[in-house]
């Protein structure tokens, strides 16, 4: 009868047996058909695997190479920068050793050189044979507690005053000037402008110590040494930059006008491209955040590895702790750079990483948006309502999370020589910034239901 399996309707068609479960599908019926089309689609997709792979394979092996040598240019950037800034800024420069006059070490190096000066050119025979008989007494009373022979007595209460010299707010006012006049001078020999009090003779960058020297001598007198005052007046020059090296220091100042801070530039964008040709792009970020931020710390422990190379190569005679002292205020911003750099790029990486699919990642979302969520609910118990800006903020969030990431960006672009305490307060402001708009963030509630009274009407 119709419509019994495997009997003719009265059409005279034979109706499709249906299909047993566990049987496979035919070929004519619409699951083999359904089938067939997946397999078809599976081959189709594989043959296009096969096609590309040589393709993926080059961008894949080219975003290694181009990650690798943004995180090899990555230290040297920051030295570029450094050294770029350091001469090309007087204030930067000036910031830099400014410092140094406070250090007590640097302070007892500069006195005992300065009062070594003084003391070459004093004769004491002479000059004792020229003390007045009324100045005798001050005389006395000025080396009377100074243990030794006459010339001893003599260098010591000399080293003395220098010291005083060299630590009194005179001498650090005289040091800011005399760098800031050396450090433009040096910029005038190095690119044929500026100018300046220190001589630049035969290419030679000179300072001349007579100041100090100067006010050493009004420091005896002044403390009953008098026959100072007949002291003749003494010019010493100190070398800062010597005719042997001057050709090469403009060579080197050349080169890092040309790559200074765009040897920064040009790290960042082989990063960013390398971060593009990668198959998996979040994954590949987060090894150039983190490559990048190695490359700072290996600068880093480099510095420390030089100074300890350093202070054992200098001579016997060389004060240590102000030779450290020195050399620690030398590279005090270069060191700021590495901390800079290594802060931002863990950050950069970190955020990288918890964007991505991974399952820890995943995890440390959830808390967070758990914690959004009960910290909102309990203020929507509390009476706190978002009205129309939770739907608004819902609405935009992308672009608001774009804006948010772009202004702290921004804000280190354009901020003058950042610390790592910068970096980091910037970061910590973007996250929050991050969390306020996410908490914002609530869609606007489903419109009401039909009523049951009209369901199907």
């Amino acid at each position: 009868m119709p419509g019994q399996p495997g009997t003719p309707d009265q059409s005279g068609t034979q109706p499709a047996t249906p299909q047993q479960p566990g049987t496979p599908a035919q070929p004519g019926t619409p699951a083999g058909a359904r089938r067939q089309e997946d397999a078809e689609l599976r081959r189709l997709q594989a043959q296009v695997a096969e096609l590309q792979a040589p393709k993926q394979r080059w961008k894949s092996a080219l975003s290694a190479v181009l990650i690798t040598v943004a995180c090899i240019i990555a230290p040297l950037a920051i030295v570029a920068s450094w050294a770029s800034s350091v001469i090309g800024d007087t204030n930067r420069y000036v910031a830099m050793v400014g410092p140094l006059t406070a250090n007590p070490s640097v302070q007892q190096a500069i006195a005992n050189r300065t009062s070594q000066a003084v003391s070459q050119h004093i004769d004491v025979n002479s000059l004792l044979q020229q003390v007045a008989p009324a100045d005798r007494p001050k005389l006395d009373a000025a080396l009377g507690k100074l243990s030794g022979p006459i010339d001893n007595a003599i260098t010591s209460f000399v080293q003395k005053q220098t010291l005083n010299v060299v630590s009194s707010s005179w001498f650090q006012g005289f040091w800011v000037d005399a760098n800031r006049r050396i450090h433009q001078t040096m910029v005038k020999a190095l690119t044929g402008q500026g100018g300046g009090a220190v001589q630049l003779t035969q290419n030679s960058v000179v300072i001349d110590l007579a100041p100090v020297i100067d006010q050493v001598k009004q420091r005896l007198v002044s403390n009953g040494m008098t026959i100072a005052a007949k002291i003749p007046e003494i010019h010493t020059d100190f070398t800062v930059v010597d005719n042997q090296n001057i050709g090469k220091a403009k060579t080197g100042f050349r080169l890092l006008q040309i790559v200074g801070n765009w040897l920064g530039v040009i790290g960042v964008v082989l990063a960013a491209v390398g971060v593009w040709l990668a198959r998996r792009w979040r994954r590949a970020a987060v090894a150039a955040s983190f490559g990048i931020a190695a490359g700072a710390l290996v600068l880093g422990i480099g510095l420390t590895v030089f100074r300890a190379i350093y202070l054992d190569k200098l001579p016997a005679d060389v004060n240590q702790d102000a030779a450290k002292a020195i050399y620690d205020q030398l590279v005090l911003f270069l060191r700021t750079a590495v901390r800079s750099v290594v802060v931002l790029g863990i950050a950069v990486g970190l955020g990288f990483w918890l964007t991505g699919h991974g399952r820890r990642a995943a995890r440390i979302r959830g808390v967070v948006d758990a914690g959004v969520d009960a910290t909102r609910g309990a203020l929507d118990n509390a009476g706190m309502k978002l009205g129309p800006v939770g739907p608004f903020v819902h609405r935009y969030h992308k672009w608001i999370m774009w804006i948010v990431l772009a202004a702290g960006g921004l804000t280190l672009a354009l901020w003058s020589y950042p610390t790592g305490w910068v970096v980091f307060w910037i970061v910590v402001i973007v996250v929050v910034a991050l969390l306020v708009v996410r908490f914002l963030d609530e869609e606007r509630p489903a419109a009401s239901a039909t009523p049951e009274g009209l369901e199907g009407s």
